[in-house]
Formats: C-alpha cells, structure tokens, sequence
C-alpha cells in the first residue's frame, strides 16, 4: 500500500502543485444501488472524543457492482509519533512504533480524499467516523467538502426489524449473519465485516424494491422517524 501512495503522490503533485482541485462529494439523488460506488470505512483513533482525540488509521473498502472490490481498498496508518496511545493501544494494537513508521498524515489524507472520489461514505456508527474524520481533514488539509454518509448501524435494523442480534453492535450482527472478522478494532478488517453487512442490506433492499441511493436515503429517514415515535 504505501509504495502505490508514493507511486500516486508523486503523480498528483504534478498535476496538482497546490493541490486545490479535489474530488466533489456526490449527492446520492438517483445513483442505482447495483451501479454505485460505495466507500465502507472505519478509523482507529486515540480516544473516543472528536474535540481532543486523533485519528491514528483509515481502513476502507470499495462496494461496486453490489460486490466487495477487493482491488479498491485503503489501509495506512497515519505517522503521528507526538500521540499519547497509552489508554487505546490495547484495544487497536497501534504503539510508537507503527505511529512513528506510519505514512506522512497529509500524503495519507491527500490520497484517500482522491480515492474516496467523492462517493458515499458508510460506517457502522457512523457519526463517529464522520466527525473525526472531517475534523481530521479540516485541520491538516483545510479541506471541509461534506460527502454523504450513511450508518450500517441504523440501516441494518431498518431492513432487519425482527432481528435478534442480542445487543447493537458489530460484533452483535456479524455473529447474527454468521459473519467474522480477521481481526476485531483493526480499522481495515472492521471496514471489511461492516462492508459485507452493508452487501446485505443492499440486497435486502433490491428485493423490497428500493433501487436507487435516495431511496435508501428515504427509507433510513422513515425508520428514523418511526424510532422517535416509539420512544413516546
């Protein structure tokens, strides 16, 4: 991964020296479903609080074709040696010494914002990953374009109303559809299990008839609607 970002800096800085034309986010309007290009990511970060916390690495996968494209993916970490990851490091396994050899943040960033291409963004949670990551691009890059994202957390009972998953997280629905992850808090494995949830709710969704990213759009904001109902 990191010799292909080297191979692509090196061509952006040629033909962007200021690197001022980026990709524009996407509105999902009328995109098919079974045409669209979906980025499922998930970050890994120093702490669980936007306002102080880091992002420390990216992992994210491409849907297209309604398929996991396993030639399209993004996995760096990010070199940020000045980070304390003494309270997260059990949990994501990211010490010094990964941080210290990680790859340049704004190289990093530079580059998953022209892989993103401006496609839609799901993650499981996703306000989570949307918050750091857009804070994580403002600041290194000053870049504050919003993409639509979308919450494999939220869609995932809006199509699967009866499941019984026995809590509400990953681990919870994975097991629920028998599915298991290579490595848990690894953000590249997790952006691989929540992208293979993400495949079933997109064929859940074909099979309602919902064809379109707006549609899917509309349906999450009904599920929404119909969950604040319920709390009163």
């Amino acid at each position: 991964m990191l010799n292909s970002v080297k191979t692509w800096l090196s061509r952006y800085r040629q033909s962007h020296p200021e690197h001022g034309e980026m990709p524009k986010p996407k509105a999902l309007q009328q995109q098919p479903l079974e045409q669209a290009r979906l980025v499922v990511l998930d970050l890994e970060t120093t702490g669980l609080n936007p306002a102080k916390d880091q992002v420390i690495a990216i992992g994210a996968v491409a849907i297209r074709g309604n398929a996991i494209d396993l030639r399209d993916q993004f996995d760096l970490i990010l070199r940020r040696p000045e980070l304390d990851i003494t309270e997260t490091v059990l949990i994501h396994g990211i010490g010094p010494e990964a941080l210290t050899k990680g790859h340049e943040t704004e190289d990093a960033l530079l580059h998953l914002i022209e892989w993103l291409d401006g496609d839609p963004v799901l993650a499981y949670h996703s306000a989570f990953d949307k918050k750091f990551l857009e804070k994580t691009l403002r600041q290194q890059l000053g870049y504050s374009m919003g993409h639509a994202w979308l919450d494999v957390a939220e869609l995932l009972p809006a199509f699967f109303p009866k499941a019984e998953t026995g809590g509400r997280g990953l681990d919870h629905w994975s097991e629920h559809f028998g599915l298991q992850a290579s490595t848990r808090h690894h953000a590249a494995a997790d952006a691989m299990v929540t992208a293979e949830l993400t495949l079933i709710v997109l064929n859940k969704a074909l099979k309602d008839g919902i064809f379109t990213l707006s549609q899917l759009d509309e349906k999450l904001r009904h599920w929404r609607k119909l969950s604040r109902m319920k709390q009163y």
